[in-house]
């Protein structure tokens, strides 16, 4: 396998796991009959696929698997531009987090034709299981949509139980029976009891790379003449909180966020 980044703490890693690192996209991508991209975002993800050096280096019959965050509508008109040149272009986008891809864990959401991801389901299977779930961009649409709505479920979460915590509950047991009962979600069942609650926040998903899906989703829903006010407002509060924790804030400081004027932990205070 050989990859690229521009970060060189990137490419040492990929050499210390046995990989052959390029110094450039394009050296990366020659010869390959699989390209496999993880980007920031879909602004990333077309300067790299509009590089004309990339595309000469792109061999026709070859399958770009992007496994980014990205718009749909953006990963649509790739994949036409793409296929004047015979490159297939497939969305595979993934959740599970850090945990998920050490785990081998993942769930896969593919976009594209039944018959390209049948041809990328034993490259991907060391990360987890593959869906296919529609034409190219339906996985990218997919994906900002799950995300919206776990960023729903972690700030009404947070909101909830630091409720429950001012009123003099304990944050564990909350936490317990919440998982018990029909209030339960991802956020509860995961990141409350192994982020939140250890005060670690240390998911290793960036509140901005959450901002972005949910701007995605919303976007999305948008061009389509769907209205999605409680998106919407989310993505608002999320905006919030990630101007007032800065940079690098990880997903779960959303709680520490919530209880910004409280002046008080997620733990029990005494009375």
């Amino acid at each position: 396998m050989t990859g690229f980044d521009p970060a060189e703490d990137a490419r040492l890693s990929l050499i210390a796991a046995g990989g052959n690192a390029a110094m450039s996209a394009p050296a990366a991508v020659t010869g390959a009959a699989f390209v496999v991209l993880m980007l920031p975002n879909s602004a990333v993800v077309e300067a790299i696929l509009g590089d004309a050096a990339v595309l000469d280096a792109l061999r026709p019959g070859s399958i770009v698997v992007d496994m980014s965050s990205s718009e749909p509508l953006s990963t649509q008109r790739l994949t036409y531009a793409l296929a004047k040149r015979r490159i297939t272009l497939i969305d595979a986008p993934v959740s599970g987090g850090v945990d998920g891809a050490e785990s081998g864990t993942l769930t896969i959401m593919a976009g594209g034709t039944a018959t390209a991801v049948a041809r990328i389901s034993t490259l991907l299977a060391p990360l987890g299981q593959l869906h296919h779930v529609g034409n190219t961009g339906a996985g990218h649409a997919l994906k900002a949509i799950n995300n919206l709505l776990a960023a729903v479920h972690l700030l009404a979460s947070a909101e909830g139980i630091a409720a429950g915590r001012r009123f003099g509950l304990d944050p564990d047991l909350m936490v317990m029976m919440i998982n018990i009962s029909s209030g339960r979600s991802a956020s509860t069942e995961v990141k409350f009891p192994r982020y939140i609650l250890p005060e670690t926040y240390d998911s290793g998903f960036g509140m901005a790379l959450m901002l972005k899906d949910m701007r995605i989703a919303t976007s999305l829903a948008d061009a389509l003449g769907v209205s999605t006010p409680l998106g919407e407002r989310a993505v608002e509060l999320w905006t919030e909180a990630d101007t007032a924790l800065g940079p690098g804030a990880d997903q779960t400081e959303i709680a520490r966020w919530v209880l910004r004027d409280e002046n008080i932990s997620t733990r029990p205070h005494a009375r």
